[in-house]
């Protein structure tokens, strides 16, 4: 019998996440090839001091995180692609700005600019928009990974492309990849028929304050807070000891970085395997953390060579890659139904000011203490998160689906209390104004072809 759920994605359906997922990978790498390098080059600008790098690496986060959620609001009001039009042009004026500044504070206003550009929310609902519910899962994968290898890219990309052109250069190359985004939009892109209503990738103003106060979603909102704010603070300090302490020369960084990404990436894989398919996330998870906390005591304590600092950034980038690929799929597990997408964008929001916090902090505290100040702070935050990571329940392995409902289901005032009779539904939702039923299930006790015949009544089923 034919199954329409088994069907491939459609060629529109996979152009649009084509297209998408580059979109955000050319806007990430505009975000992150700057990190390996600023810390080094920016100390040739006017007026630059360790703190006033560290404020340059972070500031993007302060904007971002401000209009993350608004911005995709305003989507819903005016449509995608405006939105997602007038942040790509605000990013490459952002990165304009800073390729035309001879000081730090030139650098630093451009990076705020470019934070202003907070399109992922309006481009995470186009691409609802445009694929099918039982597509939209891989839909998003797609731009997941376009995402780790756009950060993978650009460790490597950053200083190659200093070395070659200099920091003016590596922001206009910046700015070339914004306008090269809004050219995918136009031109691959798959137009929608119009905003469509979905909890799943939008903030939903009924649910935000039941997310902000949801335990073990704020124990992930501060994972990724810390987690990034980790990331920048050590990008103040970590090339400088490449330089000071390894003697290695900053246009030879992209060798180092690539080593550890590689292998970072390859070495993340078994471990979320183990998670998933043992049920273990909490251990990989708790296990990670401290592995990031061992890793900056490493840093501080014995990061005075090539030979010790090479193998602790390898480390740091297998435990950054595995925290980033997981934490997300524990909101999604974590999240009550029809409130994935707002638990999203209020990670995303923590996310951000996370990578503002640490700039500032590791760049204040290189200013104050030197490099050992900076991995010691860094330190002491992930010994804070290993606090909470530990007290966190095991998440529940459930999947989220949504469903159209029929008119004869919407009346059906019991629906959501006897789907949540059978085995292996964890929770249910029917959002009437939509026409649809949020469910999040065990998809080893149930299928989706059982769920469809509860909601239709089917006596074939």
């Amino acid at each position: 019998m034919h199954d329409p759920h088994n069907e491939r994605m459609s060629g529109r359906e996979t152009r649009a996440a084509g297209g998408l997922a580059l979109v955000f990978a050319f806007r990430m790498l505009g975000m992150f090839m700057v990190l390996p390098v600023l810390a080094t080059y920016g100390m040739d600008l006017a007026g630059a001091t360790p703190a006033l790098i560290g404020l340059a690496i972070g500031a993007y986060g302060l904007t971002q995180a401000v209009l993350q959620i608004p911005f995709g609001m305003l989507s819903d009001r005016i449509g995608r692609r405006p939105v997602i039009y007038a942040g790509l042009l605000v990013f490459a004026a952002g990165a304009a700005l800073a390729a035309q500044a001879d000081s730090i504070w030139g650098v630093i206003a451009g990076r705020i600019l470019q934070g202003a550009g907070a399109i992922s929310a309006a481009v995470m609902a186009l691409l609802s928009d445009l694929t099918r519910e039982q597509h939209r899962t891989k839909a998003m994968a797609m731009i997941g990974m376009s995402i780790g290898l756009s950060f993978a890219v650009a460790m490597v990309a950053g200083p190659l492309l200093t070395r070659a052109f200099g920091l003016p250069g590596l922001f206009w190359v910046t700015a070339g990849m914004a306008l090269l985004g809004i050219a995918v939009v136009v031109l691959v892109v798959p137009r929608a028929a119009g905003p469509l209503q979905h909890r799943e990738s939008g903030v939903a103003g009924a649910v935000l304050w039941p997310t902000l106060r949801h335990p073990e979603l704020l124990r992930l909102d501060a994972g990724i807070f810390v987690l990034h704010a980790v990331l920048m603070a050590s990008f103040v300090a970590l090339p400088l000891s490449l330089v000071e302490n390894a003697g290695l020369p900053r246009e030879q960084h992209w060798w180092v970085y690539l080593t550890a990404l590689l292998i970072g990436f390859f070495g993340m894989v078994p471990f979320i395997i183990y998670g998933e398919k043992k049920r273990r996330m909490k251990q990989v998870l708790g296990g990670a953390v401290a592995m990031l906390l061992f890793c900056e005591l490493f840093f501080w304590a014995f990061g005075g060579s090539l030979g010790t600092l090479l193998p602790a950034t390898v480390l740091f980038f297998t435990v950054f890659n595995l925290l980033e690929a997981s934490l997300p799929s524990l909101v999604s597990k974590v999240a009550p139904a029809g409130g994935k997408g707002t638990a999203m964008g209020v990670y995303a929001t923590s996310q951000f000011l996370g990578a503002a916090l640490g700039g500032i902090l590791g760049g204040w505290l290189l200013q104050q203490g030197g490099l050992s100040a900076v991995f010691l702070g860094c330190a002491v935050l992930c010994a804070l998160w290993l606090g909470f990571a530990v007290t966190m329940r095991e998440p529940p392995y459930v999947t989220s689906l949504r469903f159209p409902l029929p008119p004869s289901a919407l009346r059906d005032a019991g629906l959501a209390e006897r789907l949540l009779k059978l085995p292996g539904v964890a929770d249910a939702m029917v959002v009437a104004e939509e026409a649809a039923l949020y469910i999040k299930v065990d998809s080893e006790q149930l299928d989706r072809t059982s769920i469809e015949c509860a909601i239709n009544a089917a006596p074939a089923c």
